[in-house]
């Protein structure tokens, strides 16, 4: 039976990825380990919580002793790893929780894996590995840092991260990057675009206006509302993540975009149209710090190499 450790499998893309990833490879075990923060709901699993292929530990990605007692316990073939502090606004009050968690706490689960993995963890010029094993990392677009009005992020486009989230992000992905130059290590690295779907943390641009709407609220715009983000819904994100881990080649980077750009202004008045409310609901706040204007991904590779 293979064992897919996912990290973060309590939140909204991982919570989604977990129920997919059961339904569609029954004869497989998840376990999920999450710290249950403030993102992390186990409500969002309670419908797989009784599926004998599912095992949920509550730990900390930083927690060294734990995991590796985890890869033990459980011979862990894969590692999905979503386990990450999310949300730009809170990476901009909080920027030390953001690089803990997003960096070292990757690299705790790197080096415990690799150290179940490689076939002679002690010799540091070894660079074999068990049969099937692989870390796959997800990331985001947000570690490019901004376009302009035209163009595309591919996955040559420099790291130009602007947020302490996205710096912290795209650290992350180095790390992992250096394991597997450095000692060999099975990789791969996914950055999406925009998620929205089912269970997303009401912090978040869609769920908070819907929210918002519901109760009559202002709905708080930042700057213009003209940020343009290329919007992926979650189910289409955690397919394409199965895929990079079944058929990914080692050491590669895939996008996954949904080439469908909008512009945030947009997105709220299709919600307030969609429920019936008016566009005097809207207001405009003053925009964050570092705010990035555009994103938008090029999927070419993942979709001609992978299909």
């Amino acid at each position: 039976m293979k064992t897919i450790l996912v990290t973060g499998g309590a939140g909204f893309i991982g919570s989604n990825f977990i129920k997919l990833m059961l339904n569609r490879h029954p004869d497989y075990r998840i376990i999920n380990v999450d710290a249950l923060t403030y993102a992390g709901n186990l409500e969002n699993l309670k419908d797989i919580k009784d599926n004998p292929n599912y095992i949920f530990i509550k730990a900390d990605i930083r927690d060294r002793v734990k995991i590796d007692e985890i890869f033990t316990s459980y011979d862990i073939d894969n590692v999905v790893n979503f386990a990450a502090e999310s949300h730009v606004d809170r990476s901009i009050v909080e920027p030390e929780l953001f690089l803990t968690t997003n960096i070292i706490g990757t690299q705790v689960v790197l080096d415990v894996a690799k150290k179940h993995w490689n076939l002679k963890p002690n010799d540091k010029y070894c660079r074999e590995y068990k049969s099937g094993v692989k870390f796959l990392q997800v990331s985001t677009d947000e570690v490019y840092g901004a376009l302009g009005a035209t163009g595309m992020f591919k996955e040559t486009t420099p790291l130009m991260p602007n947020s302490p989230y996205s710096a912290s992000k795209a650290s992350a992905d180095m790390i992992v990057r250096a394991y597997h130059e450095t000692f060999g290590m099975p990789v791969n690295i996914t950055r999406c675009s925009n998620n929205y779907g089912p269970n997303q943390f009401p912090e978040k641009l869609i769920p908070l206006m819907i929210n918002n709407c519901l109760k009559d609220k202002d709905l708080p715009i930042y700057g213009d509302g003209m940020q343009i983000r290329d919007w992926l819904h979650v189910s289409d994100h955690c397919s394409a993540i199965d895929t990079v881990l079944h058929k990914g080649v080692v050491g590669e980077v895939y996008n996954v975009g949904g080439n469908n750009e909008k512009a945030n202004i947009d997105i709220v008045k299709l919600i307030i149209k969609t429920m019936g409310k008016s566009e005097t609901l809207i207001k405009h706040i003053k925009d964050r710090p570092g705010h990035d204007r555009r994103y938008a991904i090029d999927n070419t590779k993942i979709t001609t190499q992978l299909g």
